[in-house]
């Protein structure tokens, strides 16, 4: 499986203050990760991150350039993409998009399918498998036994009715 260079992480929903501050819904695991890059990707642009914090669940963050609050307004809306190369994730840790598309097999090694989407749930995320029927797994130690990202595979036990 080929790996995205650019993974989608955010959305800027406002912005914040008058210095040019923006407000960012975060699609990664939490304000604090996202802080961790240097940078974010918005189209084809680099903004550098200047100065960054949680808030209430969202990143306030001042970018490079970005000098008031009539540029920030102009960057309302936009999805951040940010490059995997600017972090280095803990051992046995991956990002969801890397899963996409992996070989879901049983304990035994029979396929069930491949996993489509995942569903991100309060409780834990769901992984939707498809295959000869649609199986959705929580993404819980007792079902997802094991997860291979690098070679694309993904050791579940089901249980009747999933």
């Amino acid at each position: 499986m080929e790996k995205q260079q650019y993974i989608p992480a955010g959305k800027i929903v406002n912005t914040h203050g008058v210095q040019g501050e923006v407000k960012i819904e975060v699609w990664l695991d939490s304000p604090q990760f996202l802080r961790r890059f240097g940078r974010i990707f918005l189209g084809e642009r680099e903004y550098r991150i200047e100065s960054a914090r949680a808030h209430k669940g969202f990143l306030l963050a001042k970018l490079e350039g970005v000098e008031d609050v009539n540029a920030a307004m102009a960057l309302k809306g936009k999805e951040l993409r940010v490059d995997r190369n600017d972090v280095r994730l803990p051992r046995g840790t991956y990002f969801l998009q890397d899963i996409l598309g992996a070989r879901v097999v049983d304990e035994a090694g029979t396929e069930i399918g491949v996993l489509t989407e995942v569903l991100e749930r309060p409780a834990s995320n769901v992984y939707v498998v498809q295959g000869e029927s649609e199986h959705l797994i929580p993404a819980v130690p007792e079902f997802v036994l094991s997860t291979d990202a690098e070679a694309g595979v993904i050791t579940v036990r089901l249980i009747e009715g999933m």
